[in-house]
């Protein structure tokens, strides 16, 4: 390598060279007198940044700090008097790091000296569970009769009924009527002997609004209405 490398020398003083130049850089910088200089008041800048207290660094630089540093050493990179630049590049790029520092142990400072906030803690309010809704019927014409309960959830309602008065053998469905008159099947069952001697309870539920609910039916599977009730 002919002629100094002042480009390189703060690069070599940082280590950030790849293996092929830093060993020629090295290699020059061993048989050069003037390089060597300028070499050693790289070295003098890290002196200079031991300076500062390692707690300043617990938390890195501040954001935007390499950015500062790399906009640094492309100005001086451009400057044009090649005997003079390592020099500038050495102050630079020292005030460069030492103002990163600084702002990096200012912010830790302030965090330190500052309070730490506490959160306040808010008792968690009582959940208001809505009431269940109960209502009984008893369809003269059919002998059928039903107690139903339907209990609010989320958006949807549960509901259990007690359906009595249906012969053994019929299928029926459970249906909750919203306030539109739209139907959505709650549940289905084959009435057994049991059922048709006590009756039948059907636990059931359907993607209705509580507050739309407006009946509860069981009809046949062939669609022949046995009781409703309003809630």
């Amino acid at each position: 390598m002919s002629g100094h490398v002042t480009d390189q020398l703060g690069a070599y003083a940082l280590g950030v060279l790849g293996d092929d130049e830093w060993a020629a850089v090295h290699a020059h910088v061993e048989g050069c007198e003037t390089c060597r200089r300028e070499l050693g008041e790289l070295r003098a800048t890290e002196e200079l940044l031991g300076e500062v207290p390692p707690e300043a660094f617990l938390d890195g630089p501040p954001q935007g700090g390499d950015l500062l540093l790399e906009r640094t050493l492309a100005q001086v990179r451009e400057e044009g008097d090649r005997r003079d630049r390592s020099r500038r590049l050495v102050w630079t790029l020292a005030a460069a790091l030492v103002a990163v520092a600084a702002l990096g142990g200012g912010a830790l400072a302030g965090r330190s000296a500052a309070p730490s906030p506490v959160a306040a803690t808010q008792p968690p309010a009582p959940a208001s569970a809505a009431p269940a809704v109960s209502g009984a019927a008893t369809n003269a014409a059919t002998g059928v009769s039903m107690n139903v309960t339907v209990r609010p959830a989320a958006g949807w309602v549960r509901l259990s009924a007690s359906v009595g008065g249906v012969p053994a053998g019929e299928q029926c469905r459970l249906y909750v009527v919203g306030a539109d008159g739209a139907r959505q099947l709650a549940g289905s069952w084959l009435v057994s002997e049991t059922g048709d001697s006590t009756g039948t309870t059907v636990d059931g539920s359907a993607l209705v609004a509580p507050a739309d609910v407006a009946a509860v039916e069981v009809e046949t599977y062939a669609g022949r209405p046995l009781v409703r009730v309003d809630l």
